[in-house]
C-alpha cells in the first residue's frame, strides 16, 4: 500500500473566539489533555507519519519553541497571510506527493492508512477533502459532489456532509493547475473546474472542532471523566 510522508498543521491563526486565553498564547498552545492542542495533534501525527511541518503566525516565535520541542521537521512563518498561501510560496509548493493538511484547532482520531488508500484509488488527485457530519451549532462549508468529484462548497446551502479542515493534498501538482491564491476556497474552486477535486469516503472517527473556551474546557472535562 502506497504511504503518505508528509503532514502539514496549519496553527498560524489570532484565534480570536479565544480570547483573552490568546492574548497570553497562541491558539494551538492551547491546554488540552495535560499538553497542548498542537501537542496532542502532532503525537497522533507522528504515529503515522514521518514528517511533520507547522505553519506559524500570530505569537509565532513562542509556538515555533514549542513544537521545535515535539520534533518537528520545518515551520513556515504564514503571518499576515491567507489559509492557502504556503501551498505557493514556502519550499512545501516543491512536494510532488500527497501530504496530509490539518488544522491545529481540530481534535481528531484519523483512519490515516485508510483514509490513504482512498486517496490512491481515487488515482492521487491534485486534492481531496476530508468531510464529516455536520455538527448542530457550528457553521461549516457544505459539500455536494457527484460521484467521487467535488461540484460545490458553499454555506449558501446544506448537504450531508461538509469540511472538517482535513485533506490530502499535492502541493506541486496543485501549483501546475492553479494560479497563487491565499484562499482555500478560491483554491478548490479552481481544482473543481479542473475535476481535480475530490471528496473521501473515508470520514474521521473522532472529530471536535475547538472554536472557543467553552468548547474547550468541555472536551477536557469530557476527558478528565473517562
Amino acid at each position: 500500500m502506497c504511504k503518505i510522508k508528509h503532514a502539514l498543521v496549519m496553527a498560524a491563526g489570532r484565534g480570536m473566539r479565544m480570547m483573552p486565553l490568546t492574548d497570553l498564547v497562541p491558539k494551538a498552545m492551547a491546554p488540552f489533555s495535560g499538553t497542548t492542542l498542537i501537542a496532542d495533534g502532532i503525537q497522533k501525527i507522528r504515529k503515522h507519519i514521518s514528517n511533520v511541518h507547522i505553519t506559524v503566525g500570530y505569537k509565532g516565535a513562542m509556538l515555533a519553541k514549542h513544537v521545535i520541542e515535539h520534533d518537528v521537521l520545518t515551520l513556515f512563518n504564514t503571518e499576515g497571510k491567507g489559509n492557502a498561501w504556503w501551498v505557493y510560496n514556502t519550499l512545501m509548493k516543491y512536494v510532488d506527493e500527497p501530504v496530509y493538511v490539518l488544522t491545529c484547532d481540530n481534535v481528531v482520531d484519523l483512519q490515516f492508512d485508510e483514509i490513504a488508500e482512498d486517496y490512491f484509488k481515487k488515482n492521487a488527485p491534485a486534492c481531496m477533502v476530508v468531510p464529516v457530519k455536520p455538527v448542530e451549532g457550528l457553521d461549516g462549508d457544505y459539500i455536494f459532489k457527484e460521484n467521487k468529484l467535488v461540484s460545490l462548497i458553499t454555506r449558501d446551502k446544506t448537504s450531508d456532509i461538509y469540511c472538517s479542515g482535513i485533506q490530502v493534498l499535492n502541493p506541486a501538482k496543485v501549483n501546475r493547475l492553479t494560479q497563487k491564491t491565499e484562499s482555500f476556497n478560491d483554491l478548490w474552486n479552481n481544482l473543481i473546474k479542473k475535476k481535480q477535486l475530490y471528496c473521501s469516503d473515508v470520514l474521521p472517527i473522532k472529530w471536535c472542532a475547538v472554536d472557543s473556551i467553552d468548547q474547550l474546557d468541555v472536551l477536557n472535562k469530557s476527558l478528565f471523566k473517562k
